[in-house]
């Protein structure tokens, strides 16, 4: 899905069932990594300048003041940003990214390629690395409801490619769990996904 589109092809801006999901900044020292839970650092540059994207847009289609955002250092240094600026944040742990267990910010190449390829042949049900499965992950994308505070008009998210994908996937009518080459690419860093 290309960034700034409404994952079901509407473009309505203001509608309570609408999440305006903004994917967090590059990461620093991720190359290569598995990276799921692993707190890694952005830099505060781009932090402020995703914020500042935010804050434009929000103006514009007259968004709620309010940003949700998983608590790791990615998606939060972004969150601040615009609490500094008269925001309420609401931090929320159900938006936090796949949890990769003990795979988490290893070298891919340092994960045996035959649990790679386990997970891949059962990608829904099983859990990389003694983590978390996809399939758990879907239903928490599916169930996260925004907090009361946000719950008026649109809803601003600072999240992680893993769960708008899967919020995206829960609400887009597929009965079956994806297989890992059904599986969406992740949408660019910064970039913004209207979701459901």
């Amino acid at each position: 899905m290309a960034p700034e589109t409404c994952a079901d092809g509407a473009d309505r801006a203001g509608s309570s069932s609408t999440l305006w999901a903004w994917r967090h900044p590059r990461p620093r020292g991720v190359a290569g990594r598995c990276i799921g839970r692993t707190d890694v650092p952005v830099d505060r540059r781009r932090a402020k300048r995703l914020a500042r994207r935010i804050q434009r847009t929000a103006r514009q289609h007259g968004l709620p003041r309010v940003v949700c955002s998983s608590p790791l250092r990615r998606c939060a240094d972004v969150a601040r940003w615009l609490r500094r600026w008269g925001w309420v944040w609401q931090r929320d742990a159900a938006l936090l990214e796949l949890d990769f267990g003990r795979w988490d910010g290893l070298p891919w190449s340092a994960i045996a390629r035959d649990e790679v390829d386990a997970w891949c042949a059962d990608f829904a049900r099983c859990a990389p690395g003694g983590g978390e499965a996809l399939q758990a992950m879907l239903a928490r994308a599916a169930a996260w409801q925004p907090p009361a505070s946000a719950a008026a008009g649109a809803v601003v998210v600072v999240g992680h490619a893993g769960w708008m994908l899967a919020r995206q996937w829960a609400h887009s009518g597929h009965a079956t769990p994806p297989q890992a080459e059904h599986w969406p690419q992740a949408p660019a860093c910064g970039a913004l996904l209207r979701l459901r």
